[in-house]
């Protein structure tokens, strides 16, 4: 038996105490901190080959394993940036280097330049969709990824494109020449629309029926005839059973017109009818004026929404999450973010709720998965077996010295 054999084990059984402490240690110290996940100290065994009629003494070796995939408890806050993943997935973030990470710390602030940031200065990253823009997501990298930025969303004019409209016109109203217009009509509304730099284009719509089931629609900007382009402005409807007052199959579905200053308009009169009831008419106009952001609001699809003063909505944003076939072999690295490695496999970008990605909660933050009963027990048996582990190296400290005072 080597004593020297004995003594080494013993230090190694106290480095690896120590590296277990430095774990426990680590998961006290960020308890309360959001996103963190739990590390933990294995171990395992080095064994010498020893004769039948010795046995030298091994050592012991240690592995730290970060339990990345064990979610935290939810806490729910008052700031909609604030946002937490409800399942798989991590939030993609990107540090002032242009370096992109993953991390589930979503505690998420504007900064000076409207950024959202997290504690760590951490920036976060989403598809662009304004314009009604579609997200191109590469499924195997960043790419087409931009910082989500708040103050790009404040003071835009949005030009009116098109309308949906829902509408009625009294079957029991009296002919009247055409065409439609000011001077001449048998029903009229307004809808509100705005040109390309935000002003308020105030459209007048005048219905004349000229005949039986048939009906003339023109569209003016004041005392101003708009014209028209597309299907002609005389639309006819189906009054039998089969029809049911719609609009007939050889009848324009909708009308088209230049807003001044502004972008071609299509009204969808599709749903139009011509039903024992009188005069109806319902628009849902796209574009809105110039306005400053009220709030920004953030779904479970992750759309980053602006909700203006003047009470427009603009979908600007969507978050991208991403995973890797092995999270919890990710790379820890500072602030609470994470590195893909060898072992945790590429990663897999992707959107909220779609190819296996979990949701993401606005309003709440993911606390850390620390178990502090458990960290203070874990302390206590790595106290016991650092001493004891001691005492051992300590004994064979006290034989070599018996074997070195035997010549005296």
């Amino acid at each position: 038996m080597s004593l020297f054999g004995v003594m080494r084990t013993g230090v190694s059984g106290m480095s690896a105490q120590s590296n277990k402490l430095s774990t426990v240690s680590d998961n006290i110290a960020n308890v309360n901190t959001t996103g963190y996940k739990r590390a933990s100290t294995e171990f395992s065994s080095l064994i010498l080959k020893s004769g039948s009629g010795n046995y030298d003494s091994g050592a012991v070796e240690t592995t730290v394993r970060y339990a990345i995939s064990d979610p935290g408890n939810l806490s729910f806050t008052t700031s909609t940036t604030d946002l937490a993943v409800q399942g798989n997935g991590f939030f993609v973030v990107q540090d002032p280097q242009g370096n992109s990470f993953l991390t589930r710390a979503g505690a998420f602030v504007p900064d000076s330049q409207g950024n959202l940031v997290n504690a760590a200065g951490f920036k976060l990253m989403g598809y662009n969709i304004q314009n009604g823009a579609t997200p191109t997501v590469a499924a195997n990298g960043f790419s087409g990824l931009q910082v989500v930025n708040v103050n790009q969303m404040t003071l835009q004019a949005s030009p009116s494109t098109k309308a949906t409209v829902a509408a009625n016109l009294d079957p029991s109203a009296t002919a009247i020449a055409a065409p439609a217009g000011p001077a001449n009509y048998t029903s009229k509304t307004s809808m509100v629309t705005y040109d390309n730099i935000g002003n308020a284009v105030t459209l007048d719509v005048y219905a004349a029926k000229t005949a039986a089931n048939t009906w003339d629609i023109e569209v003016y900007n004041g005392a101003t005839a708009l014209t028209t382009s597309g299907p002609a402005t005389t639309f006819a409807f189906d009054v039998t059973a089969a029809g049911k007052g719609a609009l007939a199959a050889t009848s324009p579905t909708s009308l088209s017109v230049n807003i001044p200053g502004g972008s071609a308009f299509n009204m969808d009169l599709s749903a139009m009818t011509q039903v024992a009831s009188s005069f109806d008419f319902k628009a849902t106009v796209d574009g809105n004026a110039p306005s400053a952001v009220e709030k920004v609001d953030i779904d479970d699809k992750g759309v980053v929404t602006a909700v203006l003063q003047n009470g427009s909505q603009l979908p600007s944003y969507q978050i991208a999450l991403a995973t890797v076939p092995s999270p919890d072999h990710l790379t820890p690295e500072v602030g609470n973010v994470y590195s893909t490695n060898l072992d945790s496999g590429n990663v897999q970008v992707g959107l909220a709720g779609q190819g296996g990605l979990g949701t993401i909660q606005s309003g709440a933050l993911e606390d850390s998965n620390v178990d502090l009963a458990d960290e203070l027990t874990s302390m206590i048996e790595s106290q016991r077996s650092f001493t004891a582990n001691s005492k051992s190296f300590q004994t064979g400290a006290d034989l070599l010295d018996v074997v070195v005072n035997l010549k005296r």
